[in-house]
C-alpha cells in the first residue's frame, strides 16, 4: 500500500512584505521549498515570469511560492536585476536566478520548472518526497514540453502555411 505523504498545500503565489520575509521564507518548515520572486509592477519581464510561476504554483501545491516587491525585500535592489528568483529550504538560500534570461530564450512554465529542479527537489506535487518528487516533476515537465512542441508543430502544419 502506498504511503500517503502529508505535505503543506499552497497552490498559489502568496504576496508578502519585507516584514513577512523571515516568517514566510526563512522560518518555513524544513520540508517546504520556498520559491521567492522579487519583482516590480510595470516590468514586462516580471509579468512573464510571474505567469509561469503562477502556473507552477497550481501544479506543485507542496512548494510555497511567494512574491515580494524587490525593494521591500532588499533596499536599493537594482531594477536591472529584475525579475529575480530566490530558492530557500530549511532556512537557507539554495539558489538564485537573476533576470529572465536564466530561464531560457523563451520563458515557459516548463523551462522554469527544469531550471528550478536541476539540482534539488524544489517543485513538489504533494504526492512524493525528496528525490522521487524531483524525478516525477522532471518526467512530467519533459512530457508536457514534448506534447506542447508536438501540438505547436501540428498547428504549424495545418495547411495554412504561407510558404
Amino acid at each position: 500500500m502506498k504511503k500517503v505523504v502529508k505535505m503543506a498545500k499552497f497552490g498559489s503565489i502568496i504576496p508578502i512584505s519585507g516584514s513577512d520575509f523571515l516568517h514566510e521564507v526563512s522560518q518555513a518548515p524544513p520540508d517546504v521549498w520556498v520559491v521567492v520572486i522579487l519583482y516590480k509592477d510595470g516590468y514586462p519581464e516580471c509579468g512573464v515570469l510571474m505567469q509561469c510561476l503562477e502556473e507552477l504554483a497550481t501544479m506543485y501545491p507542496a512548494t510555497k511560492f511567494v512574491k515580494i516587491i524587490s525593494t521591500d525585500c532588499i533596499p536599493n535592489y537594482p531594477d536591472r536585476n529584475l525579475p529575480t528568483v530566490l530558492v530557500y529550504n530549511n532556512g537557507a538560500g539554495k539558489a538564485n536566478y537573476v533576470g529572465l534570461h536564466t530561464f531560457g530564450r523563451r520563458c515557459t512554465p516548463e523551462g522554469v520548472a527544469m531550471v528550478l529542479c536541476q539540482s534539488d527537489p524544489v517543485l513538489n506535487d504533494g504526492q512524493n518526497e525528496g528525490e522521487a518528487s524531483r524525478e516525477a516533476v522532471l518526467e512530467g515537465v519533459r512530457k508536457r514540453f514534448i506534447e506542447k512542441v508536438i501540438s505547436q508543430h501540428e498547428n504549424d502544419d495545418d495547411g495554412s502555411s504561407s510558404d
